[in-house]
């Protein structure tokens, strides 16, 4: 018996890719760092994202935000201190790495490190309405 899945219809062609992707996202289900996600206003009234990490403890050197193949990847690695000794250690100098996926066209405007806080703006210019007619060739 064959797996039926929503992107098996005949008339969603070229998606497999997608379902790949949406079944790695389903597959990552680590919380940290936490985030939010902000719909906000540009300046010409265009909408925008923004995407807010809590990493707290993480230097500019730490993070990396890229983006490869219509996904935005924002990793943190610390380096352990050696030289420390604790009594307690609560907060942990946890790596991570943190992927969302951009649909066709969304773009990294910005990137932005304030308080413990990562804000990523992203932004979508409008496309262009493209219509082409395909010429149909006649055999006989």
């Amino acid at each position: 018996m064959t797996r039926m899945t929503p992107f098996s219809s005949p008339l969603l062609l070229g998606f497999d890719s997608m379902e790949k992707t949406l079944e790695r996202i389903a597959k990552s289900g680590d919380g940290y760092p936490p985030y939010n996600i902000e719909r906000i206003r540009g300046n010409n009234d265009r909408e925008q994202l923004r995407i807010i990490l809590a990493v707290a403890g993480f230097s500019n050197d730490d993070l990396e935000v890229t983006t490869e193949d219509n996904q935005l990847i924002i990793r943190g690695r610390q380096a352990e201190e050696e030289t420390r000794e604790y009594l307690h250690r609560g907060i942990a100098a946890r790596q991570f790495q943190r992927i969302f996926v951009l649909a066709d066209g969304m773009r990294v405007s910005t990137a932005t490190l304030k308080n413990g806080l990562l804000s990523i703006d992203l932004d979508r210019p409008e496309p262009e309405r493209l219509v082409k007619r395909i010429n149909i060739a006649v055999q006989d």
